[in-house]
């Protein structure tokens, strides 16, 4: 909007009365949520990102006294900084890295496919029990990509098993279209630039 020939209080007097009609209006749309519920949170796509947006999630309840249990599927070899963060509040959060590394460190499929049934194990047990209130499934996406667990199975147990007030938190790429389907939040990390395809490693604090 113009402003020319307005003096700048007149400005922030305008500004103000904008603000306070944009603050009423969103004040109207939240009155009508009510629900509270326990979410089903995917984090997908090719960027950079989803296991640190989880791993921020696990920070925020961490910081409101919430208890959360990790289950990485796929990164079982990595000493994380998160990890180490994480150990600082061990009444707080349980973390399980029980991948054997990527696929193709692995080179054995059958081995993979019992790592991630071991896993998916572990992960509805935390999901079933009440003393967690948030449950994060690290690349889940991946293993279901290359069916080592049924989608059927996992879609199965989240609407049918998990407590109604449980979060669930799903990383990955290539999240499957069934999971998608039952989420409450579907979170897109797009790639627009990355560092290694210029030729840069992996660097600590960063990447891990």
């Amino acid at each position: 909007m113009k402003t020319e020939g307005m003096t700048e209080e007149q400005i922030n007097e305008r500004h103000a009365r904008k603000m306070a009609a944009k603050k009423a209006a969103r004040d109207k749309i939240i009155a009508t949520k009510t629900i509270e519920k326990g979410l089903i949170m995917v984090h997908t796509g090719k960027g950079k990102g989803k296991s640190t947006a989880a791993f921020g999630l696990a920070a925020r309840a961490i910081g409101n006294d919430m208890r959360v249990g990790v289950v990485q599927f796929v990164k079982g070899k990595w000493s994380t900084g998160e990890r180490k963060v994480f150990d600082a509040f061990p009444d707080l959060i349980d973390h399980f890295s029980m991948g054997e590394g990527f696929t193709w460190d692995t080179q054995d499929r059958a081995r993979d496919i019992a790592a991630a049934q071991g896993a998916w194990k572990r992960a509805k047990e935390m999901i079933l029990d009440d003393s967690y209130q948030m449950v994060i499934l690290d690349e889940l996406n991946i293993v279901l990509r290359y069916d080592y667990i049924p989608i059927e199975e996992i879609i199965e147990f989240l609407t049918t098993q998990k407590p109604e007030m449980k979060h669930v938190v799903i990383t990955g790429r290539n999240a499957k279209d069934e999971l998608i389907e039952i989420a409450d939040l579907v979170t897109e990390m797009t790639m627009i630039k990355h560092p290694f395809r210029d030729g840069v490693k992996a660097q600590v604090g960063i990447e891990f």
